[in-house]
């Protein structure tokens, strides 16, 4: 689509409306209540055109989420057309199949009206301390089990609060102050995202946001088909293996991708059927990581909208498990979909070896943990991170959170709010896969039980079968470790810890890139 706007126009205009979800951002970083989202920043904030088009992304956003929200404002849209809505509404819901995967996440989302004419949908995503249900259990075998379903409702009505939907939420959590607040949190960030945009379409005497999301979308896309056709045409194949929560199973990502001028496909067929565990991942889900690998290696400075991905086609057959069918459970949908950045990066090393990096010590790894302290009760997640894969001409990173960007809880704060001590985080010695350049190294945590009463923890570990593979010669990163009390353990369960116990999780480390050369 051509568009009008004179490039100094549109950068002041772009940096204007960045600027905007950036606040919103901050709003809901400053004012929410659990720890996943003021510390882990396990979020996002979105300005989106009236027909659920991503327009701006804030700066601090979880990578998936560029993809995720504005399928679930499209589905919004469909249930609460354009032409119906108010000012006041809210409209909330956590479908998996129609954006971020998993029930935890809750998406919201609010018409934005500038002199009574809808002019943009403001979205946000985080991730809740809770939503009830058997919480991250591995053996969970659908999505009944993994807790509350939210349909896309209106959470508020020209303004006027759903008091049933929110007595039902607060009903079916463990924490629903913490909850509650979060979701307050999340309708504060879309008010700022309505008044920043409001305030700038009267300062510029602007309509409405169709000219600037014309050029911004369209140049994206241009930029990214420029990219594409520096990558030779023809199909590139790769196979990525991953661990089940059966240490003596498997799963498998069959990738093909198809270069084709200025355009890529990617297709999953022949990737492992979906499983009666939460290791599967919506369509949505896996095409959103797949991008985002993608813009990774090929134009990572780009904006993040729309226009990034209309060259790219992400296909999976129904009934994979990175296409699952109503009601597989889906709560470890992160694991997968870290994986198949891995499977992209890996699919394209045949085509552009010198720009790909080794396997990272990926997926993210959560501690969650529930139980009682001081008669209350606590729920909570919080994330520690394996070493990054090296890439051509530098060591990989340690610790690194990679593909999400979430950060890591600090101990003060864990200590103090939850019946836990860490005992010891440091780096895990020589974890990185050796080479010409050598992978980042995975961290050792030890967690101490220091309540009163037994704490219950779930780890949805990965990387304990395949470690992080070396590129160009370079050597694997280590495996994960799980230790409790001086014992090796099978990961993938729920634990019950008594108070003294003793949990160590020790992160793999990125593989190596290029042999090593002998000193």
């Amino acid at each position: 689509m051509e568009h009008t706007l004179d490039p100094i126009t549109i950068e002041v205009l772009w940096t204007r409306l960045i600027s905007v979800v950036d606040e919103a951002a901050l709003t809901l970083h400053r004012v929410s209540f659990s720890t996943v989202v003021r510390e882990s920043h396990d979020y996002s904030c979105m300005l989106l055109d009236p027909t659920g088009q991503a327009v701006a992304q804030a700066t601090r956003s979880i990578p998936s989420f560029i993809g995720t929200l504005p399928m679930s404002v499209r589905a919004f849209l469909q249930r609460y057309p354009a032409e119906t809505l108010k000012p006041g509404d809210v409209i909330i819901s956590n479908d998996p199949w129609i954006g971020t995967g998993h029930l935890p996440d809750l998406t919201i989302a609010i018409p934005v009206f500038h002199d009574n004419r809808l002019v943009g949908i403001a979205g946000a995503v985080a991730h809740m301390a809770d939503i009830g249900g058997r919480r991250r259990a591995p053996d969970n075998r659908d999505i009944y089990e993994e807790g509350l379903q939210i349909p896309i409702l209106k959470l508020y009505e020209a303004g006027q609060p759903n008091e049933t939907l929110f007595s039902v939420i607060r009903q079916n959590v463990r924490v629903a102050d913490e909850v509650m607040g979060d979701i307050h949190a999340m309708v504060g960030a879309c008010e700022r995202i309505q008044s920043g945009l409001d305030r700038l379409l009267s300062e510029y005497g602007m309509v409405d946001i169709s000219g600037i999301t014309s050029a911004i979308v369209d140049l994206t896309e241009r930029s990214m088909r420029r990219a594409i056709l520096a990558i030779p045409d023809g199909v590139y194949k790769s196979v990525t293996p991953i661990d089940t929560f059966d240490t003596t199973q498997s799963l498998t990502i069959a990738c093909a991708m198809t270069i084709e001028g200025d355009q890529i496909f990617v297709d999953f067929d022949g990737s492992s059927p979906q499983n009666d565990s939460p290791l599967n991942s919506v369509l949505g889900y896996t095409q959103a990581y797949s991008i985002y690998a993608i813009k990774c290696l090929l134009q990572p400075d780009i904006a993040n909208n729309e226009g990034g991905a209309k060259p790219i086609t992400i296909t999976a057959p129904a009934g994979c498990f990175l296409n699952p069918r109503y009601p597989a459970a889906v709560e470890a949908r992160a694991t997968v979909g870290h994986y198949c950045t891995s499977a992209i990066f890996n699919t394209l090393a045949e085509a552009i070896p010198d720009r790909v990096p080794a396997e990272s010590g990926i997926p993210l790894h959560g501690f969650a943990l529930s139980g009682q302290m001081e008669g209350k009760p606590f729920s909570t997640i919080f994330f520690f991170n394996g070493g990054q894969g090296a890439r051509p001409g530098s060591d990989g990173i340690s610790t690194l959170s990679f593909p999400t960007n979430v950060s890591t809880t600090p101990v003060e704060l864990l200590e103090r709010a939850l019946p836990i001590r860490i005992a010891e985080k440091s780096f895990v010695l020589n974890s990185g896969g050796a080479g010409q350049f050598r992978g980042g190294m995975g961290q050792r945590i030890a967690l101490e039980v220091t309540g009163a009463e037994t704490v219950y923890a779930v780890l949805l570990s990965q990387r304990l079968k395949y470690p992080p593979r070396g590129r160009q010669g370079g050597e694997d990163g280590a495996v994960e470790k799980i230790i409790l009390n001086g014992e090796n353990v099978e990961a993938n369960k729920p634990f019950r810890l008594s108070p003294g116990d003793v949990l160590v999780l020790e992160l793999p480390g990125g593989g190596g890139y290029g042999r090593a050369v002998n000193s």
